[in-house]
C-alpha cells in the first residue's frame, strides 16, 4: 500500500522538525517547504494527498497560497493553520473551502487526526456503520418476532430506512445483502400485519388504528389550520419515506421538522384510491355513493383524479372549514415555473394545495424508458434521482418562497412504491384491470399465498363493478404476471418499482411537518 504524502507550508517549518518526524514513525510520507510560492511550485511536480498551510509566511500570504492551490489541485484537502483568531481569517479560509482549520500551537496529535479526519474517514465511518448495523440487526430480528402495533411497525421502518441509506454510504456489499433480506423478512411480516387487521381497521376504531388516506386532513391538517398564518399542503405523488428522508438535508436549511411521521396508504395504494380519498375525506365507495359524478371506475376512459379540488371543496364543507383555499396540480416542469410566480398572490389563502406529479411519472418512466430503468436501478439510485431531480426542480423554489414568508408546511403523499422482483402468477378475464400490484375483477385465479384476497369489496369500502368484483392485492415484492408470454412480461417488469399492493414501502407513508426557521 502506497504512503499517503504529505505537503506541509510554513515559514517556521524547522521549529516542526519533532511532528514532522513523528508522521514518518507513522508511515506518511511528508513534504515541507518554508513558503507559498515554493509550495506551489511542489504541487505542479507530483500528486499529494493533503496539504498543511500556515496562514502568516512571508511573501504571497497563506490565504492567497491557499486560493492559488485550489486552482491547481482543487481535489487535495488543505488544512489551514494560524496563531490567529481573527473572524475575518478564518470566514476567508472557511470560504475557499478549507478541510480544517487549527490555531497554533498545535501537537502532533492533532496533525495526525486532522489526517484521519480528511483522509481516513470514510473507511472509519463505513467501519463504524457496519458494527453498529450488526449490534442492531439481532434487535430488529427480535421485533420482527413480536406482535407490533402500528406504532412500532413505524418506528422499525424509520430505522430500516436509515440503515439502508446508512449502509449505502458505507460501501459494505455483504451488509447491504444482510439488511436486503431483512427488508424482504421485515415485508413478509408486515403483510401478515395488514392481512390480519385491516378489515378491523377500518371498521372500528380501535387504538392501534393508524392514520389512513381518508382520515389525514381532518387528524393532521384541520388542526394546523386552526392556528394563525397560512399553511402549504405539499403533495409529492409516490415519495417513500426513505425518499422524505434524503431530501430532508435540503429542507433543513430553511425549515425545522415539527413532526417527522408516518401514516397509511389504503388499499390500492395507488393514486387513483389514495389520493382521492385524501382529498374527499372518504373512502372510495363512498365517494362512488355520495359523489357519483366525481368518481372515476377503473374501466371508465381518462384521469381518474380530475376531481380532487372538488372533492375536497366538498370535505371542508361536511367539516364545517369555512376557508379560502387554492388548489394546483403541477404536471411539468413549465407548470411549476408559472406556479413558482403566482405564490405571492396566494398568500391570502389560509390554506394552498400544491400536487405535484414528478416522483410519480419517474416511476412509471422507469418501467417504459430504458435510460430511467439503467439511471435508478435500485433503492439508492432511485433516492439519488429524486435528489437531483427535487435540487433542481420548481419545487424548491417554493420550499424557499415559503421559508421566506414564514409559512408552514405539511408535506406528504398519497403512497410509495416497491421495487418489485418476485412474478405472481393470475389469470383473468379480458377486462381484468391492469395494474401490477392489485387487480380487480371476477374468476380470477391465483396463488393465495400470493395476495390479500378481498372477496366482499364492501368489507374494504371499494367499488364493486359487477356482482362478482374481487380484488387481489400483491404482497411483498411480488408482481402479477400472465400466463402468455409470461417470461418476456416478467423481464420488462421485474426490478421496477410499482404501487398498489402491500409493503411497507407502499404503505407507511411521510406526513412531515415543517416551520421555518
Amino acid at each position: 500500500m502506497e504512503k499517503i504524502s504529505i505537503l506541509w507550508a510554513d515559514d517556521e517549518i524547522d521549529l516542526l522538525k519533532p511532528h514532522i518526524l513523528f508522521l514518518e514513525q507513522k508511515g506518511y510520507d511528508v513534504v515541507t517547504t518554508n513558503s507559498g510560492n515554493e509550495a506551489l511550485d511542489i504541487i505542479k511536480t507530483r500528486p499529494f494527498d493533503i496539504i498543511f498551510l500556515d496562514e502568516n509566511m512571508p511573501g504571497i500570504s497563506g490565504l492567497e497560497t491557499l486560493k492559488q492551490l485550489k486552482s491547481i489541485a482543487p481535489q487535495i484537502p488543505i488544512v489551514m493553520i494560524t496563531k490567529s483568531e481573527e473572524e475575518t481569517i478564518m470566514e476567508g479560509a472557511i470560504g475557499s473551502k478549507i478541510a480544517d482549520y487549527l490555531i497554533k500551537p498545535v501537537n502532533p496529535n492533532q496533525i495526525l487526526l486532522a489526517i484521519k479526519k480528511n483522509l481516513d474517514h470514510k473507511r472509519l465511518i463505513s467501519e463504524k456503520t457496519t458494527s453498529d448495523y450488526q449490534q442492531e440487526f439481532r434487535s430488529i430480528s427480535l421485533a420482527l418476532n413480536e406482535r407490533l402495533d402500528f406504532n412500532e411497525w413505524t418506528e422499525l421502518y424509520k430505522k430500516i430506512c436509515r440503515w439502508d441509506i446508512e449502509l449505502e454510504k458505507s460501501k459494505d456489499p455483504g451488509m447491504i445483502e444482510v439488511l436486503k433480506n431483512q427488508i424482504t423478512e421485515a415485508n413478509a411480516a408486515f403483510s401478515k400485519y395488514v392481512e390480519n387487521n385491516y378489515v378491523n381497521w377500518l371498521h372500528t376504531n380501535t387504538p392501534d388504528r393508524p392514520v389512513f388516506s381518508h382520515t389525514l386532513f381532518r387528524e393532521k391538517v384541520f388542526p394546523l389550520i386552526e392556528q394563525p398564518g397560512p399553511v402549504f399542503f405539499i403533495l409529492v405523488d409516490n415519495l417513500r419515506y426513505d425518499q422524505w428522508k434524503v431530501l430532508q438535508t435540503v429542507f433543513d436549511e430553511y425549515f425545522r421538522t415539527i413532526n417527522d411521521d408516518i401514516y397509511c396508504s389504503i388499499l390500492p395504494s395507488s393514486t387513483q384510491y389514495a389520493r382521492n380519498a385524501i382529498f374527499a375525506g372518504l373512502m372510495p365507495a363512498e365517494i362512488e355513493k355520495i359523489y357519483p359524478n366525481l368518481w372515476k371506475d377503473e374501466e371508465d376512459e381518462g384521469t381518474k383524479n380530475q376531481f380532487e379540488e372538488e372533492l375536497f371543496a366538498a370535505q371542508l364543507k361536511r367539516f364545517g372549514k369555512d376557508i379560502k383555499f387554492s388548489y394546483n396540480k403541477v404536471l411539468n416542469m413549465h407548470f411549476g415555473k408559472r406556479l413558482v410566480e403566482q405564490l405571492p398572490n396566494m398568500m391570502n389563502n389560509k390554506l394552498n394545495i400544491i400536487v405535484y406529479n414528478f416522483v410519480d411519472m419517474l416511476s412509471h418512466a422507469r418501467t417504459d424508458m430504458e435510460v430511467i430503468k439503467e439511471l435508478a436501478d435500485d433503492e439508492a439510485a432511485y433516492r439519488s434521482l429524486t435528489f437531483s431531480w427535487f435540487e433542481h426542480s420548481p419545487l424548491l423554489d417554493i420550499i424557499k418562497f415559503a421559508a421566506e414568508r414564514k409559512v408552514r408546511i405539511v408535506l406528504t403523499t398519497d403512497h410509495g412504491s416497491v421495487r418489485v422482483q418476485n412474478p405472481a402468477r393470475v389469470l383473468g378475464e379480458r377486462n381484468i384491470s391492469t395494474n401490477l400490484r392489485y387487480k380487480l375483477g371476477r374468476s380470477m385465479q391465483y396463488d393465495k399465498k400470493d395476495v390479500l384476497e378481498i372477496k366482499n369489496p364492501a368489507d374494504v369500502f371499494l367499488p364493486k363493478l359487477n356482482v362478482n368484483t374481487t380484488y387481489i392485492f400483491a404482497k411483498e415484492n411480488k408482481f402479477f404476471a400472465y400466463p402468455n408470454n409470461y417470461n418476456q412480461y416478467v423481464n420488462l417488469y421485474k426490478n421496477t418499482f410499482q404501487h398498489g399492493g402491500i409493503s411497507m414501502d407502499e404503505m407507511l407513508i411521510p406526513i412531515i411537518t415543517l416551520e421555518p426557521k
